[in-house]
């Protein structure tokens, strides 16, 4: 028997095989110019030195965040073990008196044993609580010995610990929890925040964070964090907060050792606040790792606002940093920095504060600042600092700089030079040295002696009291026969 092949079926293969052969051909052009093209876009150099923005660490992390669970970081973290079973979660308050207890399930047991709305106190008389929160139900967590902020630096005191690599407490979408006199601690934190709440309410009052890791100590992704009365220590590359479409409330709260204060992605219609507030950077100069910023405000898919009052942000590279949202700044401090505050798109009001800064105090590369009656201080090369595609409105504003406020002299009557100074565009020069209060609640903050940035002229308070006057060259020269304007017309010459 013999066996015939389909004259059309291998023609038909033949076709296609043809068909795809040519399309990859004719193809191959555009994949090779598309891969150029793309390498060309990667190593074309910036030349944007001065208002390079920031890479998007966080932006949209809320898709691909990690979202914590024991068995993917601790295989071996067995909390839900326990062979006599948990009791029902039916309790009105629960005390959970531990001390040292890894791995004992004591602390996961007591969250279970709490009916919604009911009380989780925590005791930690003989060490701190060791174990992750993981809450799904609305509960108040109270740590029985107490905080106060300003016993921070006195006491090591701790209420609750996270397992190495793992969160100290998750909170789940819509569940609002209220925390009281606690102190977290994730000294190995690793690759896992601390608090970590997604469309979740975290109120938080007297409570404290050391925090050591790669992340940030506190993310919401979506919800509300209103923290109060609060210090966080924070040895982290990331940001201390983050909150990403989340509004962050904060009052009296203190911000250490992280390498960056604050990242906000406001949500749509949302106003965050911060009051109050006090951010201390490094005070160390980037050399690697993200850029070193007190306050980042990046824009999300919507229009949000975040509004700053009485807060000091000192020892970053770039105080404020706007990026597509709405800022307002008043009666803040902003010192110790490379850029004061830095535009790249959005709205920026900054009104009635001090800005120190070593390059420039505002810099707008695009979007609409409003800078009026602030006072700006340091080794500036540009006190506002504006590019084509943005508008500044700024007007009253003074200036201690002695790089910035250097005289012009003027012959006023035969080889007789007065002093006179340019305004600049929105601010004004300031006579007298900085002053001292000043300067303790600034860069003194931070442990730096004081230093007088007013230019000083050699016998200006003695020209200002009509006596003598000044050479080509800025030297005073001293006379007392005339006074006022009689300096100007007597004394063989003639009056100009």
């Amino acid at each position: 028997m013999s066996t015939r092949t389909p004259i059309g079926l291998i023609g038909g293969g033949a076709v296609i095989f043809a068909a795809i052969a040519a399309f990859a051909l004719l193809d191959a052009p555009g994949a090779n110019a598309q891969v150029a093209a793309k390498v060309e876009s990667q190593t074309r150099p910036n030349f944007g030195l001065l208002l390079d923005p920031p890479t998007r660490t966080y932006r949209s992390r809320g898709a691909h965040h990690r979202r914590y669970d024991y068995r993917r970081h601790r295989p071996d973290w067995r909390p839900d073990y326990h062979p006599g079973g948990y009791r029902p979660g039916g309790e009105e308050i629960v005390l959970v008196d531990c001390g040292g207890n890894p791995g004992t399930g004591a602390v996961e047991d007591a969250v279970r044993r709490v009916r919604p709305g009911g009380t989780l106190v925590l005791r930690a008389r003989g060490g701190p609580c060791v174990g992750w929160l993981n809450i799904d139900k609305p509960l108040t967590l109270i740590g029985e010995g107490g905080f106060d902020p300003r016993d921070w630096d006195r006491t090591d005191q701790l209420t609750l610990q996270a397992p190495d690599g793992l969160p100290c407490m998750t909170v789940a979408q819509g569940v609002r929890v209220d925390v009281r006199d606690v102190v977290f601690a994730s000294p190995r934190a690793g690759d896992a925040a601390c608090i970590v709440g997604y469309g979740a309410e975290i109120v938080m009052n007297r409570v404290g964070f050391r925090h050591a890791g790669d992340e940030a100590a506190i993310y919401a992704d979506g919800g509300l964090v209103d923290i109060r009365n609060a210090v966080l220590d924070a040895q982290t590359i990331a940001p201390a907060i983050v909150a990403d479409g989340a509004v962050l409330n904060a009052w009296e709260l203190t911000v250490l050792g992280a390498q960056s204060g604050l990242e906000l992605i406001p949500g749509p219609g949302q106003t965050s606040r911060i009051s109050a507030t006090t951010l201390k950077g490094t005070n160390a100069p980037n050399s690697f790792g993200p850029r070193s910023i007190g306050l980042m405000v990046r824009s999300g898919r919507d229009y949000g606002r975040v509004e700053v009052e009485n807060t000091a942000i000192c020892g970053y590279v770039e105080g404020v940093v706007v990026e597509g949202a709405s800022v307002s700044v008043k009666d803040s401090r902003i010192c110790r920095s490379d850029k004061g505050a830095v535009l790249y798109s959005g709205e920026l009001r900054l009104e009635d504060s001090r800005i120190r800064a070593s390059t420039v105090g505002v810099a707008a590369a695009a979007g609409h600042a409003v800078i009026i009656d602030n006072v700006f201080a340091g080794r500036m090369q540009e006190v506002i600092y504006r590019e084509p595609r943005a508008s500044v409105e700024a007007h009253g504003n003074r200036v201690w700089s002695q790089s910035i406020c250097r005289p012009q002299f003027r012959d006023r009557y035969r080889g007789r030079y007065e002093p006179y100074w340019r305004p600049g565009d929105g601010w004004e020069c300031a006579d007298g040295a900085y002053p001292r209060d000043w300067w303790e609640a600034e860069d003194g903050m931070l442990g730096l002696p004081y230093y007088d940035d007013g230019y000083q002229l050699d016998g200006y308070d003695r020209y200002r009291d009509g006596y003598g006057w000044y050479d080509r060259d800025g030297r005073y020269i001293g006379d007392e026969r005339w006074r006022g304007d009689d300096r100007w017309t007597r004394g063989g010459g003639w009056r100009r």
